[in-house]
């Protein structure tokens, strides 16, 4: 069973939309096997977005993510990275279309209230990052 690594972002924290946004991803057939909440120090941030490293963006994210507390969780689900990403909707709220996270939540695509795994691989590295194997439960 495919898994991926979801961050509810700082600015969705501030809203209180933390609950809101586990319970779609759970309605939408997700099954949640992994869940804490932290606030991300610079290092974890850097190699969380090490493939940014040397885009102009990549300081503005790290400081992002850094500015507050994050919800990190692990989903499971046939097919899940692509679909925890259709649930997502674009990266750009103004782009994502109604009835997804970021298109119903999103401010803009700095502050677009979740980030999502974006291929297999990516999951299973970023898994790792933030959770241990005794962290994560088969039930």
């Amino acid at each position: 069973m495919e898994q991926s690594l979801i961050l509810v972002k700082p600015d969705a924290m501030e809203r209180g939309l933390a609950g809101t946004i586990i319970a779609r991803l759970e309605g939408q057939g997700f099954k949640l096997v992994a869940m804490k909440m932290l606030r991300m120090d610079r290092l974890l941030a850097e190699r969380h977005y090490d493939v940014h490293r040397d885009k102009p963006f990549f300081k503005g994210l790290v400081e992002f993510i850094t500015s507050g507390p994050i919800v990190a969780a692990v989903f499971e689900g046939e097919n899940a990275v692509s679909g925890l990403r259709k649930a997502m909707g674009s990266t750009d709220p103004a782009k994502a279309a109604k009835g997804t996270i970021r298109g119903d939540f999103g401010q803009n695509i700095e502050r677009n209230v979740i980030h999502g795994s974006d291929s297999v691989e990516t999951a299973e590295k970023e898994i790792r990052l933030f959770f241990s194997g005794a962290e994560i439960f088969s039930y």
